[in-house]
């Protein structure tokens, strides 16, 4: 392997590394934007909304977070870029948190949420029994029926109008009805593809444990 090659091997461990590290606050995440949405008080959907949201985010003195940025962390455009964690603290600071971890401990232990946010409907891999089956759906009429192997590992038995495939694997620590699924990778036939998103607008649609040993 060659001095460039090395150089980028060890770039995209980190950003794999980066987007399981993010998977495993994914829940988290998906609140913190819906929270910073209430305390704006408008949706961010269009780019204008983003545009004016990275002024307000500057102007408040929280932080700098570009356009462009907030744009991938809510979806609208197609980027498999995991958060970096100084983002989240800009935005966990426009809340009123000393940062994103803190934002974190608040929703452990707010009354208000630990009766909401926790307890939503979600499966995690380290409740399952190898050969567990799960099935999950988003729009538009995506459909997989899943196979636990062990060890966060999941294979596709079953695809349905999907860009995955039966026989994809991937590795995923929990699931999160009606919120993104985030895959550091997608493993076919002993090759690794790149990250891949579910449900990138809406969420999952479909979270069920058909059997659990």
């Amino acid at each position: 392997m060659c001095f460039a090659d090395r150089i980028l091997f060890v770039f995209l461990c980190g950003v794999m590394k980066g987007l399981f590290n993010m998977n495993v606050y994914k829940p988290e995440i998906a609140e913190l934007l819906l929270q910073v949405e209430k305390a704006y008080d408008k949706s961010l959907k269009t780019s204008t909304d983003f545009d004016e949201f990275s002024l307000c985010l500057k102007r408040q003195a929280c932080g700098t977070v570009s356009s462009a940025t907030l744009k991938r962390l809510w979806g609208y455009v197609n980027d498999v870029h995991a958060p970096r964690m100084q983002t989240l603290d800009v935005l966990a600071k426009f809340l009123g948190h000393a940062g994103f971890k803190a934002f974190c401990l608040w929703l452990k232990t707010s009354v208000a949420y630990n009766s909401s946010f926790f307890s939503a409907e979600q499966i995690l891999a380290e409740d399952l029994t190898p050969g567990a089956e799960l099935e999950i759906g988003w729009s538009p009429n995506r459909y997989l029926r899943l196979l636990y192997k062990g060890g966060s590992v999941f294979e596709v038995c079953e695809a349905r109008q999907s860009k995955l495939v039966e026989g994809d694997s991937f590795e995923v620590v929990s699931f999160l009805m009606g919120h993104p699924l985030f895959l550091p990778y997608v493993e076919r036939r002993g090759e690794r593809l790149p990250p891949f998103i579910a449900g990138r607008n809406g969420g999952l649609t479909l979270l069920n444990c058909l059997w659990n040993g």
